[in-house]
């Protein structure tokens, strides 16, 4: 059969074996799995716009009304301050105690059997499904002079409720959850067989834990801290109830937010959410570099 004949009997865009690559259908090489890739992706731009781009933009706009001098003087007064130093301090502490507890919960979980295991797995998500005003009153109740717990440590010179340690327990409620749910699925599909190998090899629980567990589960760990501490910056119902917001003491920022928006001080209002916001951008910055570096770090030791 010659070359002429072959061609002809092939069906269109197939080549002859060892003749070239066959000839591409117009199109067929760039389709998709999943078509709407452009109407998706615009779906995408414009919910994110409408979402965060255009809220933020104009957060920002807002801000620019100020000069400099009026800018300095709205975001540096010290009752803003020393808001700044409680929220992210407090913030900062209570993410701390969530990434200690919430992984020893998240562990006790995945590792143990005991009975009312479901009863405390439900629990871990109470702080998402119970409205933050009622966890502070809550909290206060708990806490105050004459409350349950606060009656019996009073007495001995330990205050909590409307102090900035009533701020801290109640940035250490709402923040749990997320390191327990972040780490928890980590823990769940983490391979045993190499925790069985250290020990065969020798090595004590605290070497399998530090040396095989920790660096495995430690992305899924800073993830939960950093959102932990994303959340507490932001959070307001369940703090203005136990902090007693005193000036210079226990107010928090996003109160003073508040105070100027009742007083019509937009612009100064948005000033101070702008360098909120930028402190918590650059604090994010950080942990997502230090989870990238531990990334690095884990692939080039295995």
């Amino acid at each position: 059969m010659t070359t002429a004949t072959l061609s002809t009997a092939l069906p269109s865009g197939t080549a002859p074996a060892g003749g070239g690559a066959p000839a591409r259908r117009n199109g067929a090489g760039n389709r998709r799995v999943l078509p709407g890739f452009g109407l998706t992706l615009g779906y995408t731009l414009f919910y994110l716009s409408v979402i965060v781009l255009i809220p933020l933009s104009a957060l920002l706009f807002k801000t620019f009304t100020l000069t400099w001098d009026q800018f300095w003087t709205a975001t540096t007064a010290p009752r803003v301050l020393a808001s700044y130093r409680l929220t992210f301090g407090a913030s900062l502490l209570a993410a701390l105690v969530n990434g200690v507890f919430g992984l020893l919960v998240a562990w006790v979980l995945v590792r143990y059997k005991f009975p009312g295991k479901k009863i405390v797995d439900a629990l871990v998500d109470l702080p998402f499904a119970l409205p933050t005003a009622v966890a502070g009153i809550s909290l206060t109740a708990l806490l105050a002079g004459n409350g349950w717990i606060g009656q019996y440590l009073e007495p001995l010179g330990i205050k909590l409720a409307f102090t900035p340690a009533g701020v801290v327990i109640a940035l250490i409620f709402i923040g749990l959850p997320f390191v327990v749910r972040t780490v928890q699925p980590v823990l769940e599909d983490a391979e045993k067989e190499l925790e069985e190998a250290a020990t065969a090899l020798g090595a004590t629980r605290l070497q399998i834990f530090f040396k095989v567990i920790l660096p495995h589960i430690t992305p899924a760990l800073l993830t939960g801290f950093a959102m932990a501490f994303a959340r507490a910056i932001g959070e307001y119902g369940s703090v203005i109830f136990i902090a007693g917001n005193m000036p210079m003491v226990s107010e928090i920022t996003p109160l003073i937010i508040i105070g100027k928006l009742e007083q019509y001080d937009y612009a100064g209002a948005t000033a101070v959410a702008v360098v909120m916001l930028a402190i918590s951008f650059a604090l994010l910055l950080v942990i997502n570099g230090l989870q990238a570096w531990q990334r690095r770090a884990t692939g080039a030791v295995k």
